[in-house]
């Protein structure tokens, strides 16, 4: 079974029919084994399924403590992307022009493109997305190296190089987390295993126990179905559900906008240079 196909209600709806049916499943069993096993002790079984709950609870609170991780992992890098960004940006201004220029239109559009991005997700943005700004990084890299050779300029490979390439980095490591690090599928099996066996067996305890069937069967079901939507949500960042804030690179986006117009009104009043 891949998980990753199914979708966040697809994920609550059949979270929330196999509690239904366990705790069903596990009722019946419960009466069939009564009816011949009349001396069994109510509090051997509530034992069992006390335990069975214990480790359902455990494996939950892994996983979430594991999608929760990844999501502040996420915030973290676009602070430290925007970080990066603003560095590399500031240092292109030892390139010579006409390159400093380009430079700057280029660093804007890539920015722009983060924040687009990150409002809009979708599958085919975001490969879009992730093509053009390879095309970026290559034009600016290619730009710094052509300098960096020439010699005509020492500070570049001393300033702006280490600054590319940090920034570079940090959107391979943004790229990692968010698309590839996933839960693994064993982790989503030991967590239905775990959870068709406590809520099987809360049913067998409530037969044991000569109770009727409860209406509160469903909220039990509903409320498992939410926390695990809530799992799945955040260990898929493409979702829309739990997106990452962007404020650091939206304040970065209008750093950018404003020092590019700085940039035109010094080349429409030369005067101002």
């Amino acid at each position: 079974m891949d998980f990753e196909t199914i979708s966040i209600g697809g994920l609550f709806t059949i979270t929330a029919v196999l509690v239904v049916i366990a705790i069903e499943a596990g009722y019946r069993a419960g009466h069939v084994v009564h009816r011949h096993r009349e001396n069994e002790k109510e509090s051997a079984v509530s034992t069992i399924v006390n335990a069975n709950m214990g480790l359902l609870a455990f494996v939950l609170a892994f996983t979430f403590a594991i999608v929760s991780g990844l999501y502040e992992a996420r915030k973290a890098l676009v602070r430290e992307d925007a970080n990066a960004i603003r560095t590399a940006f500031l240092r292109a201004d030892f390139l010579p022009e006409p390159d400093r220029e380009q430079a700057a239109e280029l660093f804007a559009e890539y920015v722009d493109l983060r924040v687009r991005l990150a409002r809009e997700p979708g599958p085919d943005r975001l490969r879009q997305g992730l093509v053009r700004s390879a095309r970026i990084h290559r034009q600016l890299w290619d730009m710094a190296i052509a300098h960096a050779r020439t010699g005509s300029n020492p500070p570049i490979p001393n300033l702006y190089i280490p600054a590319l390439n940090e920034m570079i980095r940090v959107h391979a490591l943004r790229v990692d987390i968010a698309l590839e690090s996933r839960l693994p599928r064993s982790i989503w099996l030991v967590q239905y295993t775990l959870l068709v066996l406590a809520m099987a067996g809360f049913g067998y305890q409530m037969a044991n126990a000569g109770s009727r069937r409860s209406w509160a069967t469903p909220c039990l079901a509903l409320s498992f179905a939410v926390v695990i939507a809530l799992i799945a949500s955040l260990d898929r960042p493409m979702s829309g559900y739990f997106i990452a804030p962007q404020q650091p690179m939206a304040d970065l986006q209008a750093e950018l906008a404003a020092a590019m117009q700085s940039r035109q009104r010094r080349r429409d009043e030369p005067g101002l240079e």
